[in-house]
Protein backbone atom coordinates (compact mmCIF):
# COMPACT_ATOMS: atom_id res chain seq x y z
CA UNK A 1 0.00 0.00 0.00
CA UNK A 2 0.98 3.64 -0.40
CA UNK A 3 1.71 5.47 2.84
CA UNK A 4 3.56 8.41 4.36
CA UNK A 5 5.79 8.04 7.38
CA UNK A 6 7.78 10.20 9.77
CA UNK A 7 11.20 8.67 10.32
CA UNK A 8 13.21 11.75 11.31
CA UNK A 9 11.11 14.60 12.72
CA UNK A 10 12.14 18.10 11.73
CA UNK A 11 10.87 21.52 10.62
CA UNK A 12 8.08 21.23 8.08
CA UNK A 13 10.23 23.18 5.59
CA UNK A 14 12.53 20.13 5.49
CA UNK A 15 9.60 17.90 4.47
CA UNK A 16 9.86 15.33 7.27
CA UNK A 17 7.09 13.19 5.73
CA UNK A 18 8.43 10.44 3.48
CA UNK A 19 6.37 8.59 0.85
CA UNK A 20 6.82 4.81 1.15
CA UNK A 21 5.35 1.48 0.13
CA UNK A 22 4.32 -0.71 3.05
CA UNK A 23 2.72 -4.15 3.31
CA UNK A 24 -1.00 -3.96 4.07
CA UNK A 25 -1.17 -4.56 7.84
CA UNK A 26 -2.87 -7.67 9.22
CA UNK A 27 -5.38 -7.05 12.01
CA UNK A 28 -4.62 -8.52 15.45
CA UNK A 29 -7.25 -10.70 17.08
CA UNK A 30 -9.05 -7.67 18.58
CA UNK A 31 -8.62 -5.34 15.60
CA UNK A 32 -10.36 -4.24 12.43
CA UNK A 33 -8.56 -3.69 9.14
CA UNK A 34 -9.98 -0.59 7.48
CA UNK A 35 -9.55 0.55 3.91
CA UNK A 36 -9.05 4.31 4.27
CA UNK A 37 -11.60 6.42 2.42
CA UNK A 38 -10.61 9.76 3.98
CA UNK A 39 -8.18 10.98 6.63
CA UNK A 40 -8.34 14.52 7.95
CA UNK A 41 -5.12 16.37 8.73
CA UNK A 42 -4.67 17.53 12.34
CA UNK A 43 -2.26 19.97 13.91
CA UNK A 44 -1.18 17.08 16.14
CA UNK A 45 0.15 15.40 12.97
CA UNK A 46 2.27 18.50 12.46
CA UNK A 47 3.57 18.26 16.04
CA UNK A 48 4.52 14.59 15.42
CA UNK A 49 6.23 15.45 12.12
CA UNK A 50 8.19 18.38 13.56
CA UNK A 51 9.11 16.63 16.81
CA UNK A 52 7.14 18.87 19.19
CA UNK A 53 5.74 15.57 20.41
CA UNK A 54 8.67 13.21 21.10
CA UNK A 55 8.52 10.10 18.91
CA UNK A 56 6.78 7.09 20.46
CA UNK A 57 7.27 4.93 17.36
CA UNK A 58 9.76 5.41 14.55
CA UNK A 59 9.02 5.37 11.73
CA UNK A 60 5.32 6.07 12.22
CA UNK A 61 2.46 6.70 9.80
CA UNK A 62 0.57 9.75 11.13
CA UNK A 63 -3.15 10.43 10.87
CA UNK A 64 -5.93 9.81 13.37
CA UNK A 65 -9.14 11.14 11.79
CA UNK A 66 -9.93 8.18 9.56
CA UNK A 67 -13.12 7.13 7.84
CA UNK A 68 -12.98 3.80 6.11
CA UNK A 69 -14.55 0.49 5.22
CA UNK A 70 -13.92 -2.65 7.26
CA UNK A 71 -12.21 -5.18 5.00
CA UNK A 72 -11.15 -7.76 7.60
CA UNK A 73 -11.51 -8.40 11.31
CA UNK A 74 -9.59 -10.34 13.92
CA UNK A 75 -10.85 -13.63 15.29
CA UNK A 76 -11.92 -12.10 18.62
CA UNK A 77 -13.95 -9.23 17.12
CA UNK A 78 -17.73 -9.23 17.43
CA UNK A 79 -20.29 -6.63 16.45
CA UNK A 80 -18.52 -5.51 13.28
CA UNK A 81 -18.89 -6.91 9.77
CA UNK A 82 -16.87 -6.61 6.59
CA UNK A 83 -18.30 -3.67 4.65
CA UNK A 84 -19.21 -1.59 7.72
CA UNK A 85 -18.14 2.05 7.75
CA UNK A 86 -15.87 2.73 10.74
CA UNK A 87 -14.12 5.72 12.27
CA UNK A 88 -10.61 5.68 13.71
CA UNK A 89 -9.68 8.42 16.18
CA UNK A 90 -6.73 9.50 18.36
CA UNK A 91 -7.33 7.31 21.42
CA UNK A 92 -6.74 3.63 20.61
CA UNK A 93 -5.90 1.89 23.92
CA UNK A 94 -6.37 2.27 27.67
CA UNK A 95 -5.75 -0.33 30.35
CA UNK A 96 -9.28 -0.16 31.87
CA UNK A 97 -7.71 -1.05 35.22
CA UNK A 98 -6.06 2.12 36.55
CA UNK A 99 -7.76 4.56 38.90
CA UNK A 100 -8.47 6.99 36.06
CA UNK A 101 -10.18 4.40 33.86
CA UNK A 102 -12.21 3.11 36.78
CA UNK A 103 -13.58 6.58 37.54
CA UNK A 104 -14.47 7.38 33.93
CA UNK A 105 -11.35 9.38 33.02
CA UNK A 106 -9.75 7.00 30.55
CA UNK A 107 -8.27 10.00 28.72
CA UNK A 108 -5.84 10.29 31.67
CA UNK A 109 -4.80 6.60 31.62
CA UNK A 110 -1.00 6.33 32.04
CA UNK A 111 -1.02 3.34 29.66
CA UNK A 112 -2.99 5.10 26.91
CA UNK A 113 -1.83 4.75 23.31
CA UNK A 114 -2.66 6.88 20.30
CA UNK A 115 -3.20 6.43 16.57
CA UNK A 116 -0.51 8.05 14.47
CA UNK A 117 1.86 8.36 17.43
CA UNK A 118 2.11 4.99 19.17
CA UNK A 119 0.71 3.04 16.20
CA UNK A 120 0.45 3.62 12.48
CA UNK A 121 -2.40 5.85 11.36
CA UNK A 122 -4.35 6.95 8.35
CA UNK A 123 -1.88 8.63 5.99
CA UNK A 124 -2.10 5.35 4.09
CA UNK A 125 -4.45 3.19 2.07
CA UNK A 126 -5.14 0.84 4.99
CA UNK A 127 -5.04 1.11 8.79
CA UNK A 128 -5.92 -1.05 11.77
CA UNK A 129 -7.84 -0.13 14.91
CA UNK A 130 -8.82 -2.07 18.05
CA UNK A 131 -12.52 -2.78 17.55
CA UNK A 132 -13.41 -1.42 20.99
CA UNK A 133 -11.94 1.97 20.00
CA UNK A 134 -13.55 2.23 16.56
CA UNK A 135 -16.57 4.50 16.13
CA UNK A 136 -19.92 3.93 14.48
CA UNK A 137 -20.49 6.92 12.22
CA UNK A 138 -23.62 9.03 11.72
CA UNK A 139 -25.58 9.12 8.50
CA UNK A 140 -25.96 12.36 6.59
CA UNK A 141 -22.25 13.00 5.95
CA UNK A 142 -19.98 11.73 3.22
CA UNK A 143 -16.54 10.31 4.05
CA UNK A 144 -14.66 13.58 3.48
CA UNK A 145 -16.94 15.60 5.75
CA UNK A 146 -17.02 12.92 8.44
CA UNK A 147 -13.25 12.66 8.83
CA UNK A 148 -12.68 15.98 10.68
CA UNK A 149 -15.35 15.07 13.22
CA UNK A 150 -13.14 12.26 14.56
CA UNK A 151 -10.64 14.54 16.28
CA UNK A 152 -11.34 18.18 15.46
CA UNK A 153 -14.96 17.64 16.39
CA UNK A 154 -14.46 15.35 19.37
CA UNK A 155 -11.65 17.31 21.03
CA UNK A 156 -13.51 20.56 20.44
CA UNK A 157 -16.54 19.07 22.15
CA UNK A 158 -14.46 18.05 25.16
CA UNK A 159 -12.83 21.50 25.26
CA UNK A 160 -16.28 23.09 25.25
CA UNK A 161 -17.27 20.93 28.21
CA UNK A 162 -14.05 21.79 30.04
CA UNK A 163 -14.74 25.51 29.48
CA UNK A 164 -17.95 25.20 31.53
CA UNK A 165 -19.87 27.63 29.36
CA UNK A 166 -23.10 28.61 31.14
CA UNK A 167 -26.41 28.33 29.28
CA UNK A 168 -26.80 31.29 26.93
CA UNK A 169 -23.31 32.52 27.76
CA UNK A 170 -20.59 34.28 25.79
CA UNK A 171 -17.78 32.12 24.37
CA UNK A 172 -14.46 33.34 22.99
CA UNK A 173 -12.59 31.15 20.50
CA UNK A 174 -8.89 31.83 19.93
CA UNK A 175 -7.66 30.38 16.64
CA UNK A 176 -10.22 29.30 14.07
CA UNK A 177 -9.17 26.21 12.19
CA UNK A 178 -10.57 22.71 11.83
CA UNK A 179 -11.62 22.12 15.43
CA UNK A 180 -12.72 25.66 16.22
CA UNK A 181 -15.10 25.98 13.27
CA UNK A 182 -16.96 22.87 14.43
CA UNK A 183 -16.97 23.82 18.12
CA UNK A 184 -18.39 27.24 17.31
CA UNK A 185 -21.37 25.63 15.59
CA UNK A 186 -22.01 23.31 18.53
CA UNK A 187 -21.88 26.23 20.98
CA UNK A 188 -24.19 28.38 18.85
CA UNK A 189 -26.65 25.48 18.51
CA UNK A 190 -26.68 25.28 22.31
CA UNK A 191 -27.58 28.97 22.62
CA UNK A 192 -24.16 30.61 23.10
CA UNK A 193 -22.96 33.87 21.59
CA UNK A 194 -19.56 33.26 19.99
CA UNK A 195 -16.67 35.71 19.51
CA UNK A 196 -13.73 34.70 17.28
CA UNK A 197 -10.14 35.87 17.70
CA UNK A 198 -7.75 34.77 14.95
CA UNK A 199 -4.94 36.22 12.85
CA UNK A 200 -6.41 34.93 9.56
CA UNK A 201 -8.82 37.26 7.72
CA UNK A 202 -10.28 34.25 5.86
CA UNK A 203 -10.88 32.45 9.16
CA UNK A 204 -12.60 35.55 10.57
CA UNK A 205 -14.91 35.59 7.55
CA UNK A 206 -15.63 31.87 8.03
CA UNK A 207 -16.47 32.44 11.69
CA UNK A 208 -18.93 35.19 10.83
CA UNK A 209 -20.51 33.08 8.10
CA UNK A 210 -21.11 30.30 10.63
CA UNK A 211 -22.91 32.59 13.05
CA UNK A 212 -20.25 34.23 15.23
CA UNK A 213 -21.37 37.58 16.60
CA UNK A 214 -17.96 39.21 16.10
CA UNK A 215 -14.50 38.36 14.78
CA UNK A 216 -11.22 40.16 15.44
CA UNK A 217 -7.46 39.73 15.60
CA UNK A 218 -5.78 36.97 17.59
CA UNK A 219 -4.97 39.15 20.62
CA UNK A 220 -7.71 41.73 20.12
CA UNK A 221 -10.07 42.12 23.10
CA UNK A 222 -13.63 41.02 22.35
CA UNK A 223 -16.37 43.65 22.68
CA UNK A 224 -17.95 42.01 25.76
CA UNK A 225 -16.64 40.06 28.77
CA UNK A 226 -16.50 36.31 28.12
CA UNK A 227 -18.13 33.67 30.29
CA UNK A 228 -15.77 31.07 28.80
CA UNK A 229 -13.03 30.78 26.20
CA UNK A 230 -11.20 28.05 24.31
CA UNK A 231 -7.66 28.43 23.03
CA UNK A 232 -7.17 26.32 19.89
CA UNK A 233 -4.05 28.09 18.60
CA UNK A 234 -0.90 26.45 20.07
CA UNK A 235 0.39 29.87 21.14
CA UNK A 236 1.12 30.42 24.84
CA UNK A 237 1.34 34.19 24.30
CA UNK A 238 -2.44 34.21 23.82
CA UNK A 239 -3.15 32.87 27.31
CA UNK A 240 -2.82 36.24 29.13
CA UNK A 241 -5.12 38.19 26.76
CA UNK A 242 -7.63 35.34 26.79
CA UNK A 243 -7.67 35.29 30.60
CA UNK A 244 -7.99 39.08 30.67
CA UNK A 245 -11.05 38.82 28.42
CA UNK A 246 -12.87 36.54 30.87
CA UNK A 247 -15.63 37.84 33.09
CA UNK A 248 -15.61 36.96 36.79
CA UNK A 249 -15.81 33.20 37.27
CA UNK A 250 -14.89 32.52 33.64
CA UNK A 251 -12.88 29.55 32.41
CA UNK A 252 -10.24 29.30 29.68
CA UNK A 253 -9.74 25.77 28.28
CA UNK A 254 -6.57 25.06 26.27
CA UNK A 255 -7.51 22.51 23.63
CA UNK A 256 -4.17 21.56 22.11
CA UNK A 257 -1.78 18.75 23.03
CA UNK A 258 1.15 21.15 22.56
CA UNK A 259 1.48 24.81 23.57
CA UNK A 260 4.40 27.21 23.43
CA UNK A 261 5.48 28.67 26.76
CA UNK A 262 2.96 30.81 28.63
CA UNK A 263 4.28 34.25 29.68
CA UNK A 264 4.27 35.29 33.33
CA UNK A 265 0.72 35.85 34.57
CA UNK A 266 -0.43 38.64 36.84
CA UNK A 267 -2.66 37.22 39.55
CA UNK A 268 -4.90 40.27 39.89
CA UNK A 269 -5.42 40.78 36.17
CA UNK A 270 -5.52 37.20 34.90
CA UNK A 271 -6.72 34.84 37.63
CA UNK A 272 -8.35 36.68 40.51
CA UNK A 273 -12.15 36.64 40.90
CA UNK A 274 -12.18 32.89 40.31
CA UNK A 275 -11.04 32.84 36.71
CA UNK A 276 -9.76 29.39 35.77
CA UNK A 277 -7.15 28.05 33.33
CA UNK A 278 -7.73 24.41 32.37
CA UNK A 279 -6.03 21.96 30.03
CA UNK A 280 -7.70 19.36 27.82
CA UNK A 281 -6.10 15.90 27.62
CA UNK A 282 -7.40 13.89 24.67
CA UNK A 283 -10.93 12.55 25.16
CA UNK A 284 -12.87 9.57 26.40
CA UNK A 285 -14.77 7.27 24.07
CA UNK A 286 -17.97 8.53 25.68
CA UNK A 287 -17.01 12.05 24.54
CA UNK A 288 -16.71 10.73 21.01
CA UNK A 289 -20.01 8.89 21.06
CA UNK A 290 -21.82 11.90 22.54
CA UNK A 291 -20.38 14.28 19.98
CA UNK A 292 -21.15 12.02 17.00
CA UNK A 293 -24.72 11.64 18.26
CA UNK A 294 -24.97 15.43 18.49
CA UNK A 295 -23.58 15.74 14.95
CA UNK A 296 -26.26 13.32 13.76
CA UNK A 297 -29.04 15.28 15.44
CA UNK A 298 -27.74 18.75 14.50
CA UNK A 299 -25.96 18.59 11.11
CA UNK A 300 -22.74 20.59 11.08
CA UNK A 301 -21.29 22.55 8.19
CA UNK A 302 -17.83 21.00 7.77
CA UNK A 303 -15.48 23.14 5.70
CA UNK A 304 -12.86 21.01 3.95
CA UNK A 305 -10.00 21.24 1.48
CA UNK A 306 -9.34 17.91 -0.24
CA UNK A 307 -5.87 16.65 -1.12
CA UNK A 308 -5.03 13.35 -2.81
CA UNK A 309 -3.01 11.06 -0.55
CA UNK A 310 0.10 11.58 -2.70
CA UNK A 311 0.09 15.26 -1.63
CA UNK A 312 0.02 14.64 2.12
CA UNK A 313 3.27 16.57 2.57
CA UNK A 314 1.73 19.59 0.81
CA UNK A 315 -1.35 19.39 3.03
CA UNK A 316 0.77 19.39 6.18
CA UNK A 317 2.88 22.29 4.89
CA UNK A 318 -0.26 24.26 4.05
CA UNK A 319 -1.61 23.60 7.55
CA UNK A 320 1.65 24.90 9.04
CA UNK A 321 1.39 28.01 6.87
CA UNK A 322 -2.26 28.71 7.78
CA UNK A 323 -3.25 28.28 4.14
CA UNK A 324 -6.20 25.95 4.81
CA UNK A 325 -9.75 27.02 5.45
CA UNK A 326 -11.48 24.56 7.75
CA UNK A 327 -9.94 21.08 7.59
CA UNK A 328 -7.58 19.46 5.10
CA UNK A 329 -8.65 15.93 4.18
CA UNK A 330 -6.52 13.29 2.41
CA UNK A 331 -8.30 10.96 0.01
CA UNK A 332 -6.48 7.86 -1.29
Amino acid sequence: MAAWEVAAPGPIATRPLRAVRRPVPAPAADELLVRVRACAVCRTDLHVAEGDLPPHRSPVIPGHQVVGEVTARGDAVTGWAVGDRAGIAWLRHTDQACVYCRRGQENLCPSSRYTGWDADGGYAEYATVPADYAYRLPDGYDDVHLAPLLCAGIIGYRALRRAELPAGGTLGIYGFGSSAHLTAQVAIAQGATVYVMTRSPAARELGLSLGAAWAGGADEPPPVPLDAAILFAPVGDLVPPALSALDRGGTLAVAGIHLTDIPVLNYERHLFEERQLRSVAANTRDDGREFLALAAAHPLHVTTTVYPLDRADDALADLAGDRIEGAAVLVP
